[in-house]
Order: C-alpha cells, then sequence, then structure tokens
C-alpha cells in the first residue's frame, strides 16, 4: 500500500479527496479491469479454436470463469469491509446476480448476431467481429457492470465496515483495526 500513499500524496488535494470518497468504486472498476482482460483472453481463444461456431457459448463460458476471478478479488479487496451476510449466502447471491449479470452480458452480441443478422454471410468478417466486439464486449460489459455494482452493494454486502477485524500488530501486541 506504501505506493498507494505516495501516488495519493502526489495527487491535487481535490483529486485525492476524490479517490478517497469512491475508493470501494475505484477498487470495483480495477477489478472489472483484470476480469475484462480474462474475459477478453478467454473469449477469444475459445471463440478462435473450439467454439468458433458459438460465439456467444465462448463469451458465456469466458464470463464464467471471469466472474469467479470476480467474486475472489471483490470479496478480498473491493469489499472487504463490507458483508452482513454469512460466506455462504453472500456467495450464493454473489453468483445469482452475477448469471444475472452473464445474460445481460451476452444479450447485447445475442442481439447483434441473431436480431441484427451482423454475422457471415449477412456482413463482411470484419464488420462481424467489429460488431461482436461492441455490442458483446463493449456494451454487454458496461451493462453487466453497471448492474453488478448496484446489486452487489444491495444485496451481497450490504453492510458497510461489517468485516472490520482487529489486526494484532507484532510489535506492540495490541489489537488495532484493520484499515
Amino acid at each position: 500500500m506504501a505506493f498507494v500513499d505516495t501516488l495519493l500524496t502526489r495527487l491535487p488535494k481535490p483529486v485525492r479527496s476524490l479517490l478517497i470518497k469512491h475508493r470501494e468504486l475505484l477498487k470495483f472498476a480495477v477489478v472489472g479491469g483484470v476480469c475484462f482482460i480474462v474475459t477478453n483472453a478467454i473469449n477469444y481463444a475459445l471463440k478462435l479454436t473450439v467454439l468458433n461456431r458459438n460465439p456467444v457459448t465462448a463469451l458465456i463460458v469466458a464470463v464464467i470463469i471471469a466472474t469467479i476471478v470476480s467474486y475472489i478479488l471483490n470479496r478480498e479487496w473491493s469489499f472487504r469491509h463490507r458483508g452482513g451476510r454469512e460466506r455462504p449466502h453472500e456467495a450464493a447471491l454473489f453468483f445469482l446476480i452475477s448469471g444475472i449479470g452473464v445474460g445481460l452480458n451476452a444479450l447485447p452480441l445475442w442481439v447483434s448476431r441473431y436480431l441484427f443478422d451482423l454475422a457471415v454471410p449477412h456482413v463482411s468478417l470484419l464488420t462481424q467481429e467489429i460488431a461482436d466486439f461492441g455490442f458483446g464486449i463493449i456494451l454487454g460489459t458496461l451493462v453487466a457492470m453497471v448492474f453488478r455494482w448496484w446489486a452487489f452493494k444491495k444485496w451481497v454486502f450490504p453492510e458497510a465496515e461489517a468485516r472490520v477485524r482487529p489486526l494484532r500488530t507484532v510489535a506492540t501486541g495490541k489489537d488495532e483495526q484493520a484499515a
């Protein structure tokens, strides 16, 4: 955390205050960025190999894998101070909401491919791939991200500061609150 603290001290006070105020959202966005990369890597690996005729399936598999990564990172970093639920209940809600997010993520790609017919042979391969990226990766990810942010804070991790645990310091042997 020294790097983050050093970076924050070098920013102008209004920017620093804004970042600190919205740190949970920024952490959620960083996790989203990591999962975006995971989703794209897996999606294109599948789409360009074993699932080349099933782009929606490739995207869904990629999003499911990224969702597992997202749960771990969000629980242990983005929302580490939030809670209010037993872990099995929390995980069940997380994956239920994420399942809805998978559907929301895949819906724009499905619309692009099967309602708008933006697929070969109706359009060129380049047009198909641009449409897949724009609808499936960009639009789908944005819609799902907004839904997940709202739903995670409302139902999965509803109570702020619910998981703050005392840490035992080696030097003093006293309990301190986790930051």
